[in-house]
Protein backbone atom coordinates (compact mmCIF):
# COMPACT_ATOMS: atom_id res chain seq x y z
CA UNK A 1 0.00 0.00 0.00
CA UNK A 2 1.50 3.43 -0.76
CA UNK A 3 2.59 5.47 1.59
CA UNK A 4 -0.37 8.27 2.62
CA UNK A 5 1.19 11.94 1.63
CA UNK A 6 1.22 14.05 4.93
CA UNK A 7 -0.77 17.42 4.72
CA UNK A 8 0.13 20.97 6.04
CA UNK A 9 -2.27 21.95 9.14
CA UNK A 10 -3.20 25.34 8.36
CA UNK A 11 -5.02 28.33 9.95
CA UNK A 12 -6.22 31.86 8.36
CA UNK A 13 -5.76 35.11 11.15
CA UNK A 14 -8.23 37.72 9.84
CA UNK A 15 -11.30 36.67 7.57
CA UNK A 16 -11.82 39.28 5.46
CA UNK A 17 -10.17 38.58 2.28
CA UNK A 18 -8.69 35.52 4.80
CA UNK A 19 -11.91 33.74 3.97
CA UNK A 20 -10.92 33.78 -0.07
CA UNK A 21 -7.25 31.97 2.10
CA UNK A 22 -9.56 29.20 3.72
CA UNK A 23 -11.33 28.28 0.91
CA UNK A 24 -7.78 28.47 -1.41
CA UNK A 25 -6.25 26.01 1.54
CA UNK A 26 -9.39 23.73 1.84
CA UNK A 27 -9.19 22.54 -2.22
CA UNK A 28 -5.41 21.76 -1.78
CA UNK A 29 -4.87 18.14 -1.10
CA UNK A 30 -1.70 18.90 0.54
CA UNK A 31 -3.34 21.06 3.45
CA UNK A 32 -5.68 20.89 5.94
CA UNK A 33 -7.30 23.72 7.35
CA UNK A 34 -7.92 23.26 10.94
CA UNK A 35 -7.88 26.49 12.93
CA UNK A 36 -9.67 30.41 11.73
CA UNK A 37 -9.51 33.11 13.82
CA UNK A 38 -11.61 36.74 13.49
CA UNK A 39 -12.69 39.13 16.39
CA UNK A 40 -16.15 39.09 14.54
CA UNK A 41 -17.91 36.16 15.81
CA UNK A 42 -20.50 36.15 12.96
CA UNK A 43 -17.42 35.48 10.38
CA UNK A 44 -15.92 32.95 12.65
CA UNK A 45 -19.01 31.06 12.90
CA UNK A 46 -19.97 31.33 8.79
CA UNK A 47 -16.25 30.21 8.16
CA UNK A 48 -16.19 27.30 10.61
CA UNK A 49 -19.68 26.16 8.94
CA UNK A 50 -18.39 26.58 5.33
CA UNK A 51 -15.53 24.46 5.84
CA UNK A 52 -16.76 21.80 8.07
CA UNK A 53 -14.53 23.15 11.51
CA UNK A 54 -15.97 22.55 15.23
CA UNK A 55 -17.01 25.85 16.77
CA UNK A 56 -13.99 25.37 18.93
CA UNK A 57 -11.91 25.88 16.00
CA UNK A 58 -12.65 29.17 15.41
CA UNK A 59 -10.44 31.97 17.76
CA UNK A 60 -10.72 35.49 18.37
CA UNK A 61 -7.66 36.56 19.71
CA UNK A 62 -4.35 34.63 17.49
CA UNK A 63 -2.73 34.19 20.98
CA UNK A 64 -5.44 31.79 21.77
CA UNK A 65 -4.92 30.03 18.55
CA UNK A 66 -1.27 29.75 19.06
CA UNK A 67 -1.39 28.35 22.52
CA UNK A 68 -3.47 25.62 21.05
CA UNK A 69 -1.42 24.69 18.12
CA UNK A 70 -0.75 21.10 19.67
CA UNK A 71 -4.56 20.46 20.08
CA UNK A 72 -5.28 21.52 16.57
CA UNK A 73 -2.10 19.96 15.21
CA UNK A 74 -1.32 23.93 13.70
CA UNK A 75 1.65 24.14 11.82
CA UNK A 76 1.15 27.11 9.61
CA UNK A 77 -0.87 29.89 9.34
CA UNK A 78 -1.86 33.06 6.88
CA UNK A 79 -1.87 36.03 7.65
CA UNK A 80 -4.96 38.66 5.97
CA UNK A 81 -4.75 41.55 8.46
CA UNK A 82 -4.50 45.23 8.39
CA UNK A 83 -0.80 45.67 7.23
CA UNK A 84 0.20 47.55 10.36
CA UNK A 85 -0.16 43.48 12.27
CA UNK A 86 1.69 42.01 9.58
CA UNK A 87 5.17 42.18 11.42
CA UNK A 88 3.70 42.08 14.71
CA UNK A 89 1.27 38.77 14.13
CA UNK A 90 4.27 37.20 11.98
CA UNK A 91 6.68 37.47 14.77
CA UNK A 92 4.52 36.11 16.87
CA UNK A 93 3.75 33.11 14.82
CA UNK A 94 7.14 32.44 14.46
CA UNK A 95 8.18 32.48 17.76
CA UNK A 96 4.95 29.81 18.46
CA UNK A 97 7.12 27.41 16.03
CA UNK A 98 4.47 28.17 12.64
CA UNK A 99 5.04 28.72 9.13
CA UNK A 100 3.41 31.76 7.84
CA UNK A 101 2.22 33.27 4.51
CA UNK A 102 1.52 36.92 4.84
CA UNK A 103 -0.88 38.87 2.56
CA UNK A 104 0.87 41.78 0.88
CA UNK A 105 2.26 44.07 1.30
CA UNK A 106 4.93 42.87 4.01
CA UNK A 107 4.26 45.41 6.17
CA UNK A 108 4.44 49.21 6.67
CA UNK A 109 7.53 49.97 6.89
CA UNK A 110 11.18 47.95 5.86
CA UNK A 111 11.92 48.14 9.66
CA UNK A 112 9.10 45.79 10.24
CA UNK A 113 9.63 43.66 7.06
CA UNK A 114 13.31 43.37 8.75
CA UNK A 115 11.78 42.00 11.67
CA UNK A 116 9.88 39.27 10.07
CA UNK A 117 12.86 37.95 8.39
CA UNK A 118 15.09 37.76 11.78
CA UNK A 119 12.00 35.37 13.25
CA UNK A 120 12.01 33.41 10.29
CA UNK A 121 15.76 32.79 10.40
CA UNK A 122 15.45 32.08 14.17
CA UNK A 123 12.62 30.10 14.07
CA UNK A 124 13.86 28.26 10.51
CA UNK A 125 10.83 28.33 9.33
CA UNK A 126 8.94 29.53 6.46
CA UNK A 127 7.99 32.96 5.64
CA UNK A 128 6.37 33.82 1.92
CA UNK A 129 4.55 36.82 1.06
CA UNK A 130 1.30 36.74 -0.75
CA UNK A 131 2.32 38.21 -3.77
CA UNK A 132 -0.60 36.30 -5.68
CA UNK A 133 0.12 38.19 -9.10
CA UNK A 134 3.04 36.18 -9.98
CA UNK A 135 0.99 33.62 -9.99
CA UNK A 136 -1.43 34.26 -12.63
CA UNK A 137 -1.02 32.10 -16.10
CA UNK A 138 -0.41 34.83 -18.23
CA UNK A 139 2.77 35.93 -15.24
CA UNK A 140 4.18 32.55 -15.83
CA UNK A 141 3.83 32.61 -19.86
CA UNK A 142 5.27 35.68 -19.69
CA UNK A 143 8.38 34.81 -17.48
CA UNK A 144 9.00 31.52 -19.24
CA UNK A 145 8.99 33.66 -22.53
CA UNK A 146 11.59 36.20 -20.81
CA UNK A 147 13.75 33.33 -19.98
CA UNK A 148 13.73 31.87 -22.98
CA UNK A 149 15.14 34.83 -24.28
CA UNK A 150 12.10 36.47 -26.31
CA UNK A 151 12.73 39.63 -25.59
CA UNK A 152 16.31 40.22 -24.88
CA UNK A 153 17.39 42.49 -21.74
CA UNK A 154 14.33 44.12 -20.21
CA UNK A 155 15.66 47.96 -20.14
CA UNK A 156 11.93 50.13 -19.34
CA UNK A 157 8.59 48.72 -17.93
CA UNK A 158 5.54 50.33 -16.95
CA UNK A 159 3.41 48.76 -14.29
CA UNK A 160 -0.06 50.04 -13.49
CA UNK A 161 -3.13 49.04 -11.04
CA UNK A 162 -5.89 52.50 -11.78
CA UNK A 163 -9.68 52.04 -10.01
CA UNK A 164 -11.95 54.93 -11.80
CA UNK A 165 -13.81 54.96 -8.12
CA UNK A 166 -12.96 52.08 -5.91
CA UNK A 167 -11.75 53.92 -2.45
CA UNK A 168 -12.08 50.99 -0.18
CA UNK A 169 -14.42 52.96 2.37
CA UNK A 170 -16.06 49.99 3.78
CA UNK A 171 -13.09 48.98 5.73
CA UNK A 172 -11.96 52.29 7.77
CA UNK A 173 -8.38 50.79 8.01
CA UNK A 174 -7.81 50.74 4.00
CA UNK A 175 -7.95 55.16 4.09
CA UNK A 176 -6.20 55.63 7.40
CA UNK A 177 -2.00 55.78 7.07
CA UNK A 178 -1.19 54.75 11.08
CA UNK A 179 -3.19 51.56 9.76
CA UNK A 180 -2.29 51.11 6.24
CA UNK A 181 0.64 52.55 5.68
CA UNK A 182 -0.46 54.35 2.64
CA UNK A 183 -3.34 54.37 0.01
CA UNK A 184 -2.89 53.04 -3.33
CA UNK A 185 0.61 52.63 -3.93
CA UNK A 186 1.03 50.54 -1.21
CA UNK A 187 -2.73 48.67 -1.69
CA UNK A 188 -2.57 47.90 -5.19
CA UNK A 189 0.41 49.37 -6.44
CA UNK A 190 2.70 46.67 -4.41
CA UNK A 191 1.51 43.49 -6.77
CA UNK A 192 2.25 45.94 -10.06
CA UNK A 193 5.63 46.78 -8.65
CA UNK A 194 6.06 42.73 -7.25
CA UNK A 195 5.28 41.54 -10.41
CA UNK A 196 7.43 43.67 -12.59
CA UNK A 197 10.71 43.45 -10.66
CA UNK A 198 10.35 39.71 -10.64
CA UNK A 199 9.74 39.66 -14.08
CA UNK A 200 12.79 41.70 -15.03
CA UNK A 201 14.61 39.25 -12.91
CA UNK A 202 14.86 41.69 -9.69
CA UNK A 203 17.06 44.07 -10.36
CA UNK A 204 18.26 46.14 -7.29
CA UNK A 205 17.19 49.64 -7.00
CA UNK A 206 19.23 52.66 -6.96
CA UNK A 207 16.88 55.59 -6.88
CA UNK A 208 13.43 56.40 -6.58
CA UNK A 209 11.30 59.67 -7.12
CA UNK A 210 7.62 59.80 -6.64
CA UNK A 211 4.76 61.95 -6.62
CA UNK A 212 1.28 61.05 -4.59
CA UNK A 213 -2.36 63.02 -5.05
CA UNK A 214 -5.45 63.17 -2.92
CA UNK A 215 -8.17 64.64 -5.36
CA UNK A 216 -11.06 62.22 -4.88
CA UNK A 217 -10.93 60.37 -1.99
CA UNK A 218 -11.19 62.84 1.02
CA UNK A 219 -14.71 63.98 -0.44
CA UNK A 220 -15.34 60.32 -1.06
CA UNK A 221 -14.41 59.53 2.70
CA UNK A 222 -16.19 62.71 4.50
CA UNK A 223 -19.00 61.59 2.69
CA UNK A 224 -19.64 57.99 4.73
CA UNK A 225 -18.28 59.88 7.55
CA UNK A 226 -14.76 57.92 7.26
CA UNK A 227 -11.27 59.52 7.71
CA UNK A 228 -8.70 59.65 4.73
CA UNK A 229 -4.94 60.79 5.13
CA UNK A 230 -3.76 58.43 2.14
CA UNK A 231 -3.09 59.21 -1.26
CA UNK A 232 -5.91 58.22 -4.08
CA UNK A 233 -3.02 58.15 -6.99
CA UNK A 234 0.57 57.82 -6.70
CA UNK A 235 3.37 57.57 -9.16
CA UNK A 236 7.25 56.64 -8.96
CA UNK A 237 10.30 56.10 -11.37
CA UNK A 238 12.55 53.41 -9.95
CA UNK A 239 15.75 52.98 -11.37
CA UNK A 240 17.69 49.73 -11.19
CA UNK A 241 21.59 49.39 -10.91
CA UNK A 242 21.74 47.39 -14.58
CA UNK A 243 20.51 50.46 -16.08
CA UNK A 244 16.64 49.74 -16.54
CA UNK A 245 13.92 52.25 -15.45
CA UNK A 246 10.44 51.07 -14.49
CA UNK A 247 7.46 53.37 -14.07
CA UNK A 248 4.92 52.43 -11.37
CA UNK A 249 1.62 54.02 -11.06
CA UNK A 250 -1.30 53.24 -8.98
CA UNK A 251 -5.11 54.86 -8.48
CA UNK A 252 -8.50 54.40 -5.75
CA UNK A 253 -9.77 57.50 -7.89
CA UNK A 254 -9.21 58.84 -11.43
CA UNK A 255 -10.91 59.86 -14.09
CA UNK A 256 -9.75 57.24 -16.65
CA UNK A 257 -12.13 55.27 -18.96
CA UNK A 258 -12.17 52.01 -17.51
CA UNK A 259 -13.10 50.83 -14.34
CA UNK A 260 -10.19 49.23 -13.17
CA UNK A 261 -7.05 49.32 -15.78
CA UNK A 262 -4.49 47.12 -14.89
CA UNK A 263 -1.53 46.41 -17.02
CA UNK A 264 2.40 45.47 -17.16
CA UNK A 265 4.35 46.45 -20.15
CA UNK A 266 8.19 45.59 -20.90
CA UNK A 267 10.16 46.42 -22.82
CA UNK A 268 13.35 44.51 -24.58
CA UNK A 269 15.99 44.50 -26.79
CA UNK A 270 14.72 42.34 -28.83
CA UNK A 271 10.96 42.61 -28.18
CA UNK A 272 8.30 43.62 -26.01
CA UNK A 273 5.25 42.05 -23.89
CA UNK A 274 2.20 43.32 -22.37
CA UNK A 275 -0.28 41.52 -19.23
CA UNK A 276 -3.25 43.96 -19.09
CA UNK A 277 -6.60 43.14 -18.07
CA UNK A 278 -9.97 43.86 -20.65
CA UNK A 279 -13.48 45.30 -20.41
CA UNK A 280 -15.01 41.82 -22.18
CA UNK A 281 -14.24 38.30 -22.46
CA UNK A 282 -11.45 36.69 -21.96
CA UNK A 283 -10.82 39.76 -19.62
CA UNK A 284 -7.13 39.79 -19.87
CA UNK A 285 -4.48 39.10 -22.41
CA UNK A 286 -0.92 38.67 -22.63
CA UNK A 287 1.28 39.75 -25.78
CA UNK A 288 4.66 39.35 -27.42
CA UNK A 289 5.52 41.93 -29.39
CA UNK A 290 8.85 41.68 -31.85
CA UNK A 291 9.48 41.10 -35.71
CA UNK A 292 9.22 39.10 -38.19
CA UNK A 293 10.98 39.06 -41.99
CA UNK A 294 11.70 42.75 -40.81
CA UNK A 295 8.17 43.90 -40.01
CA UNK A 296 6.28 43.87 -36.56
CA UNK A 297 4.92 40.81 -35.25
CA UNK A 298 2.20 40.45 -32.74
CA UNK A 299 1.77 37.09 -30.83
CA UNK A 300 -1.05 36.33 -27.75
CA UNK A 301 0.63 34.13 -25.33
CA UNK A 302 -1.23 31.03 -25.13
CA UNK A 303 -2.57 29.58 -21.61
CA UNK A 304 -1.41 26.42 -20.36
CA UNK A 305 -3.97 23.12 -20.32
CA UNK A 306 -2.71 22.40 -17.09
CA UNK A 307 -3.26 24.95 -14.48
CA UNK A 308 -0.38 27.41 -12.61
CA UNK A 309 0.18 26.81 -9.14
CA UNK A 310 -1.58 29.35 -6.67
CA UNK A 311 0.17 30.92 -4.21
CA UNK A 312 -1.40 29.05 -1.32
CA UNK A 313 -0.43 25.69 -3.16
CA UNK A 314 3.11 27.34 -3.63
CA UNK A 315 3.20 27.92 0.45
CA UNK A 316 2.18 24.58 1.06
CA UNK A 317 4.16 22.87 -0.86
CA UNK A 318 7.24 25.16 0.17
CA UNK A 319 6.61 24.18 3.82
CA UNK A 320 6.12 20.51 3.09
CA UNK A 321 9.30 20.04 0.87
CA UNK A 322 11.42 22.24 3.03
CA UNK A 323 12.46 24.65 0.59
CA UNK A 324 12.58 28.38 -0.36
CA UNK A 325 9.07 29.17 -1.40
CA UNK A 326 9.11 31.75 -5.09
CA UNK A 327 8.11 34.74 -3.75
CA UNK A 328 10.92 35.12 -0.60
CA UNK A 329 10.69 37.15 2.18
CA UNK A 330 13.40 38.78 0.48
CA UNK A 331 12.00 39.76 -1.93
CA UNK A 332 9.20 41.23 0.01
CA UNK A 333 11.85 43.45 2.26
CA UNK A 334 13.29 44.35 -1.68
CA UNK A 335 9.52 45.50 -2.34
CA UNK A 336 8.97 47.16 0.91
CA UNK A 337 12.22 49.09 0.71
CA UNK A 338 11.07 50.89 -2.37
CA UNK A 339 7.97 51.42 -0.70
CA UNK A 340 9.53 53.29 2.10
CA UNK A 341 11.26 55.37 -0.87
CA UNK A 342 8.04 56.14 -2.83
CA UNK A 343 6.47 57.43 0.14
CA UNK A 344 9.51 59.63 1.37
CA UNK A 345 9.96 61.31 -1.79
CA UNK A 346 6.41 62.28 -2.51
CA UNK A 347 6.83 64.03 0.84
CA UNK A 348 10.01 65.38 0.33
CA UNK A 349 9.75 66.42 -3.11
CA UNK A 350 13.46 64.37 -3.82
CA UNK A 351 14.85 62.17 -5.09
CA UNK A 352 15.45 58.82 -2.85
CA UNK A 353 18.65 57.32 -3.20
CA UNK A 354 18.51 53.71 -2.09
CA UNK A 355 21.92 52.41 -0.06
CA UNK A 356 21.32 49.11 1.55
CA UNK A 357 18.63 46.48 1.24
Amino acid sequence: MAKKKRALHVGVIGLGIGRWHASNFDESRRCKLVAVCDQNERLRTITCDKHGLPADSGYGDYRRMFADAKRTGLEAVSIALPNKLHAPVTVAAMKAGLHVLCEKPMSTSAAGARRMIEAAKAARKTLMINFSSRFEWESWAIKRAIEAGKIGDIYFARSIWHRRRGVPIGSQWFTTKSMSGGGPIIDLGVHRLDLAMWLMGNPKPVTVSASTFAVFGPDIAKKQGKTYDVEDLGCALIRFDNGATLILEASWAANIQMADEIATHLYGDKGGMVYRNLSDEPWSEAILFDESRGGPRDTPLAKPAKATLSSFQEFVNACLDGREPIATAQQGLDVQVILDAIYKSAATGKEVRLTTM
